[in-house]
């Protein structure tokens, strides 16, 4: 049994409309896809929209305490749990229209109702960006191919001009019944007309653009805002971009899943950054004031004396925008000592001096560079 709407939002079952909506907004600050790190928090988050539109609707709240939540479920499925954003205050959950008289009607025969207007099927694409656009935050322009109302018919399926005349399967009902023998005695059971496709009429011609199915496939050029410090796996969400609605619902939403490049330059971690800075051996022993490059230009770190090779430093605020927080994240400098393949022969007499005045032992002809490596 999957997790009921109360337990999804963490609220009582006499929760009120407020105690709902402020749950709600937690839930949404907490998991919704733009901000949440969790991997789950795009399906926790329509978990929690799901739950808020049940419960805020007294009429499918209602059924759903009296049916329970997989019931419900499945009695959603076909379209049988009625109701509208907002609810109907006082509707007679057992014969008002869309209410329990509606699930009966579905499993057992009935009327036969059709469905009334129904949202649009979410769509998702992909978007890659480099880690300069991340960090600055830019408006993005992307093509997708998706399916649109066709603009001949508007999305009816057929000329405005057809003849139109009640389906002889269904007598115009939309849907058609059947009747089994089960062990509890005879069931009826409704379902779509499949000569009409439930809309309850047959009309005298369709539409040549989109041969009666009332959608195109169309390429379609959008801006989508990029904000600054999103990271790769987060997803935006483009309303109303998405699949057409049926029956005149509304279109679904665009998801637009962000891909962030790896730089050349520094590695991620969140909101942190890292890079790694090559100093000489001189630089390591006296000390220097080295830049170090950042997102937004360069920047100047003092490297102390004595820096021992791979040790890291940390520019605060030098990382990456905090996404719809303020203030950045961090950036760390480890340093890596490098050690030059070729000396001069003042720098070489020089280096054998230092050597010998530490009282180490070095056998030239070996490498003095081998053995100052390992050293380090």
């Amino acid at each position: 049994m999957s997790e009921d709407f109360y337990s999804v939002l963490g609220v009582s079952r006499d929760a009120d409309e407020d105690e709902i909506k402020r749950a709600f907004r937690e839930k949404a600050a907490e998991y919704h896809p733009d901000v949440s790190d969790d991997p789950n928090a795009e399906e926790k988050f329509k978990q929690a929209r799901k739950a808020k539109e049940v419960l805020l609707d007294d009429e499918k709240r209602r059924m759903y305490d009296q049916l329970g939540h997989d019931r419900f479920q499945e009695a959603e499925k076909h379209g049988a749990t009625g109701g509208g954003a907002g609810g109907r205050r006082g509707a007679d959950p057992f014969g008002g229209a869309g209410g329990m008289g509606d699930i009966f009607e579905q499993f057992f025969g009935g009327g036969g109702s059709r469905s009334g207007p129904q949202q649009g099927a979410d769509l998702k694409t992909r978007l890659t960006i480099d880690l300069e656009d991340a960090f600055e935050g830019v408006t993005k322009q992307l093509t997708v191919t998706r399916p649109e109302r066709c603009p001949d018919c508007d999305g009816s399926g057929h000329p405005p001009d057809a003849n139109a005349r009640t389906c002889s399967a269904c007598n115009g009902q939309g849907q058609q019944t059947t009747v089994r023998q089960t062990p509890l005695g005879r069931v009826q059971q409704s379902q779509t007309c499949p000569q009409c496709g439930g809309e309850g009429t047959i009309y005298s011609e369709t539409c040549s653009n989109c041969r009666g199915d009332g959608r195109v496939r169309n390429e379609a050029t959008l801006e989508v805002e990029i904000p600054a410090g999103i990271r790769s796996g987060q997803t935006l969400r483009m309303d109303r971009e998405g699949a057409p609605g049926e029956n005149g619902g509304p279109n679904g939403d665009l998801l637009v899943e962000i891909e962030v490049e790896e730089s050349d330059t520094f590695e991620r971690d969140g909101d942190d950054l890292h890079y790694d800075l090559a100093i000489s051996f001189p630089q390591a022993v006296f000390g220097d004031t080295v830049e170090v490059p950042t997102p937004d230009g360069a920047a100047e770190m003092e490297i102390p004396a004595g820096t021992q090779s791979g040790e890291r430093f940390r520019l605060r605020g030098k990382g990456m925008p905090r996404l719809q927080r303020r203030g950045r994240g961090n950036l760390y400098v480890t340093v890596q000592i490098v050690t030059p393949e070729t000396l001069n022969e003042e720098q070489r007499e020089a280096l054998e001096a230092f050597a010998e005045a530490g009282g180490e032992e070095i056998d030239v002809e070996q490498g003095f560079f081998e053995k100052l490596k390992r050293s380090f």
